[in-house]
C-alpha cells in the first residue's frame, strides 16, 4: 500500500522574520528593524502596530523564539542596579535560597547604575533562554524607557520588578511603601521635638524620592506647629550625599535633624557631619532602611526598617508562580516599613 504524504505537511513551521512582520504591517524592513532595535526612534503608533504583529507571529530577535516556550529552563536572571548597596544583601539571599529549593540556578548581573550594562544583561539573559527574570532597573523616572523593553515583552518570559518600577512596563513587581515610609520617619522626628529638617534624597525625578517626599510633606502639612524643610538631591549612593550635605553645612545651616532617604545617603550625611565636627547630639539622624555597622560611629541610627528578605522572597515566589502557570497574572505587592529606634 502506497501512502503519499504532502511534503508541506512534513516541514517544520518556519521562524518568523523581520520580512514577515514588514509584509503584515505593510512597512519596510528598515522601519521594522528600527522599531525592534531602537524603538525610541519610531512613532508610538507605528511601534505599537509592529509589536502587536511581532507578538502574533511569535517573533523574538536572534531567532530563538520558537523553542523558547517549549524548552524547559531551570535558569533565571536577577538584574540589580547596585550590589554596593547593602539593601540588596538580604534580597539576594532570599532569592537564591528559594531558587535552590526549587532546583533553579541564578545568573546575577550588577549593572552599576548603567543603562548600557542593563541592556546588555537583558540581551544575555534572552540569549540563554532563561525561565524568568527579576529586574531592579537603574532608574524609576517616568522618562526612562530602555530600548530592550520591546524585546523583553516579545520574548514572553516572566518578568518581576523589584524595588524600582519601570514606567509603562507591563510587568508586576514587589515594592516598598515609599510614601508611608517618608511619613512615618518624619513623624518620629516630630515626636522627638524637632521642627527644622534637612531631607537628603535621590534623583529629583525618581518616583521613589518623590513618593517619600510626598509622605514627609503630608506629615508636615498636618502638623499644627511651624516647621521648615530643606531638600537636597543626588543619587542613592554615599559620595554625592556626603558632598551635598558638606556644602550645606559649610554654608552655616544647622537643621534639627537630617533624614536620609536610603542607608547610603544616611552614611554620606554622617560622614559630612563628622568632617564638619558636628555630632549626633547637635543634629539628629534618621534613615530609611537600617544602616549596618552604624554603632561604629556611636549609637545605632534610628530608621524606618523594611524586611528586605521578605521583599526578595515575595519577588522569587511571584516569578516562580508565573513560570509554573504562564496564564497567571500577578498583582503588585507592597512591603511596609517599621520604625526602629
Amino acid at each position: 500500500m502506497n501512502v503519499s504524504v504532502d511534503s508541506n505537511f512534513m516541514k517544520k513551521p518556519s521562524k518568523a522574520t523581520i520580512t514577515d512582520i514588514a509584509k503584515r504591517v505593510n512597512m519596510t524592513t528598515v522601519t521594522v528593524s528600527r522599531a525592534l532595535n531602537t524603538p525610541e526612534k519610531v512613532k508610538k503608533e507605528t511601534l505599537a502596530q509592529i509589536l502587536e504583529v511581532a507578538r502574533e507571529l511569535n517573533y523574538v530577535p536572534n531567532a530563538f523564539a520558537r523553542n523558547l516556550k517549549s524548552r524547559e529552563s531551570r535558569l533565571f536572571g536577577l538584574v540589580t542596579a547596585s550590589l554596593d548597596n547593602p539593601f540588596y544583601g538580604e534580597v539576594i539571599k532570599a532569592i537564591t535560597r528559594e531558587a535552590k529549593r526549587r532546583d533553579f540556578s541564578l545568573m546575577l548581573f550588577d549593572t552599576d547604575g548603567s543603562p548600557e550594562l542593563e541592556a546588555r544583561a537583558i540581551d544575555t539573559l534572552l540569549s540563554y533562554q532563561v525561565a524568568g527574570i527579576i529586574l531592579s532597573v537603574v532608574s524609576d523616572e517616568d522618562d526612562y524607557h530602555p530600548s530592550y523593553l520591546p524585546k523583553l515583552e516579545m520574548a514572553g518570559i516572566p518578568v518581576v520588578q523589584i524595588d524600582r518600577k519601570l514606567a509603562a512596563a507591563p510587568f508586576s513587581g514587589v515594592y516598598l511603601d515609599n510614601q508611608e515610609s517618608g511619613y512615618r520617619g518624619i513623624c518620629a522626628l516630630l515626636d522627638q521635638g524637632h521642627r527644622h529638617f534637612l531631607v537628603v534624597g535621590g534623583p529629583e525625578r525618581s518616583n521613589i524620592t518623590l513618593s517619600r517626599l510626598a509622605g514627609i510633606r503630608r506629615a508636615l502639612d498636618q502638623y499644627p506647629e511651624p516647621t521648615s524643610l530643606d531638600v537636597l538631591h543626588g543619587d542613592y549612593t554615599q559620595g554625592p550625599a556626603r558632598n551635598a550635605v558638606s556644602g550645606y553645612l559649610a554654608s552655616g545651616k544647622r537643621p534639627d535633624a537630617i533624614f536620609g532617604l536610603n542607608l547610603l545617603i544616611t552614611l554620606g550625611s554622617l560622614e559630612a557631619m563628622r568632617d564638619h565636627g558636628v555630632s549626633r547630639e547637635d543634629i539628629q539622624l534618621l534613615s530609611i532602611d537600617q544602616v549596618p555597622y552604624a554603632h561604629l560611629y556611636g549609637d545605632p541610627i534610628p530608621c524606618i526598617s523594611h524586611d528586605t528578605y521578605a521583599l526578595g522572597l515575595s519577588a522569587i515566589n511571584m516569578l516562580l508562580k508565573k513560570i509554573d502557570d504562564p496564564q497567571h497574572v500577578p498583582s503588585d505587592e507592597v512591603v511596609r516599613g517599621q520604625l526602629q529606634r
